[in-house]
């Protein structure tokens, strides 16, 4: 299992995904191999039995000290210059799609960057591999080759007058991230990516060089986020065009390499199709959560309550929600907001900004920062309504969750959320305030509906959305990619009689997604 910035070193939907499929499938050994950022990052997750590995390779800090100091020389220098060379240009400029979807090698378009970023990645992984990598790229020459691919003529870097400063920039985000290059995968394995992108790079090196099966599963949709945060980041034009352009070269890669693609919503399907995956290898399958461990909340508290679970991150745009609560402060003077969840490191800051923001807006007296809860159902029964302002999601267990405790929704149209929601609770634009706070009034001031609304939200996570059903989806896709017999798979059944298995029981009494 690969994963970035998640599992086990972080709380959180993904997380907690990644934790119900190992303890779901006592019978498979995994191995989780974790990217995160400076290696230093505890372990927030008990691991149980059978992960019998667990590795955190750090993208930042030094080199690797297996990262040999020699230069190359001689012919190496020259064919790692030229494949560096492919490599920079198929980011820079990706060569034309045709109708049919492939790449158009007519007359006028760079032949270097046709089709050679997935030739160049296997000849880089080669190099990571035998520790060659980091010294290569911060050689000068190779600094040099890439201030004059960026000037060529007919390129649009060419016109923002990149500095070598640009290029030193680049250079050092390009070197790590690509060091989950140089990990290597046990070759009798599945190598199975829990997100796009750098965590499909020690998959797609051991599929191209050991045949190792290749799984990407997606939640988020993982190129759209780095588009939404490469917005405000610091660097000049030249230094995004490029790293944008990797994480475009590299998601379309994992897309055209898996064997096979696993969404978590048929959203996420339609980005995976554009992207150059073939609708026949994807496969989608949903979250699931446990009916029992999210019981029905009963009684909705005395005040008029919006309840909100999840990270404090710039990704849930809670902006927006503090801002839709005072639009209906102006209407519920009553109303309270509490928000549950951790603050994860490096988003302090936006926490900070959060809180002046609710008292510029005049209702800091109403919103309650509660803090990571470890009976996750109880901030769902804390609402009357659960409110989700999201501007990116794969399909989020905080809405599937809150469903199973019979609680309605007021959500952004994102990611896989129409999807879990249907006609269960209400569906808004993203960064729409007052849309957001005119919905949620209209279903604070109508009880019989909200309660109607929850009934059919339970019912429809008993029906779709169990833990079980998702788990066992990925039991019978580990086995099919290993080659081993598939088991049948039993239709009906209630999910009461299914909570008789061992690892579900576990599950129960320890599902908290905090």
């Amino acid at each position: 299992m690969l994963t970035e910035g998640t599992y086990p070193h972080v709380h959180g939907g993904v997380s907690t995904w990644c934790d119900q499929l190992v303890r779901g499938m006592p019978e498979v050994d995994f191995n989780v191999i974790a990217l995160t950022g400076s290696g230093r990052e505890p372990v927030t997750w008990e691991l149980p039995r059978n992960v019998y590995r667990h590795t955190s390779v750090p993208l930042w800090g030094p080199p690797p000290s297996k990262a040999r100091r020699t230069t190359l020389r001689g012919k190496a220098h020259r064919r790692f210059t030229e494949v560096y060379e492919t490599f920079l240009l198929s980011l820079i400029q990706p060569p034309p799609a045709t109708a049919g979807g492939t790449p158009e090698h007519g007359r006028g378009h760079l032949p270097a960057a046709a089709g050679g970023f997935s030739e160049a990645l296997a000849e880089l992984a080669r190099l990571a591999r035998a520790g060659r990598l980091a010294p290569a790229l911060r050689s000068e020459p190779v600094l040099r080759l890439l201030m004059d691919v960026w000037t060529r003529p007919g390129l649009a870097t060419a016109a923002a007058d990149p500095t070598v400063h640009d290029a030193l920039t680049a250079t050092d985000l390009l070197e790590h991230a690509l060091r989950p290059l140089a990990v290597r995968i046990p070759p009798d394995s599945v190598a199975h990516a829990v997100s796009s992108g750098l965590a499909t790079l020690p998959a797609l090196a051991a599929k191209h060089l050991d045949g190792v099966p290749f799984l990407l599963t997606e939640h988020g949709i993982y190129l759209r986020e780095r588009y939404l945060g490469y917005r405000t980041a610091a660097q000049r034009w030249p230094v995004k065009a490029l790293m944008l352009g990797f994480y475009r070269e590299l998601n379309s890669e994992g897309y055209r390499r898996a064997d096979l693609i696993t969404p978590c919503n048929q959203y996420n399907r339609r980005w995976e199709e554009r992207g150059g995956a073939h609708s026949e290898r994807i496969r989608t399958v949903y979250n699931g959560v446990d009916p029992h461990a999210f019981p029905e909340a009963g009684p909705e508290p005395e005040v008029p309550t919006l309840s909100w679970c999840g990270r404090i991150d710039p990704i849930k745009d809670l902006e927006t929600l503090l801002r839709a609560y005072a639009f209906m402060r102006r209407e519920l003077p009553a109303l309270r907001l509490r928000l549950f969840g951790p603050v994860p490191a490096g988003c302090e800051e936006y926490k900070l900004r959060l809180e002046k923001l609710a008292a510029e807006l005049g209702v800091a007296d109403g919103v309650a920062w509660e803090g990571r809860i470890t009976e996750v159902a109880k901030a769902y029964a804390a609402g009357s309504v659960v409110m989700l302002s999201s501007i990116s999601e794969g399909f989020p267990f905080s809405i599937i969750e809150a469903m199973s405790c019979g609680r309605t929704t007021v959500s952004t149209d994102v990611g896989g959320v129409r999807e879990a929601v249907a006609d269960t609770g209400l569906v808004v634009p993203p960064r729409e305030p007052e849309t957001m706070a005119r919905a949620t009034l209209a279903l604070l001031r109508d009880d019989e509906r909200r309660a109607e609304l929850g009934r059919m939200a339970r019912k429809r996570v008993v029906d779709k959305f169990t833990l079980h059903q998702s788990v066992d989806g990925f039991r019978h896709i580990y086995r099919e990619l290993a080659g081993q017999p598939v088991l049948p798979v039993h239709p009906g059944g209630q999910w009461p009689q299914r909570l008789t298995d061992p690892w579900y029981r576990e599950l129960a009494a320890d599902g908290s997604l905090w």
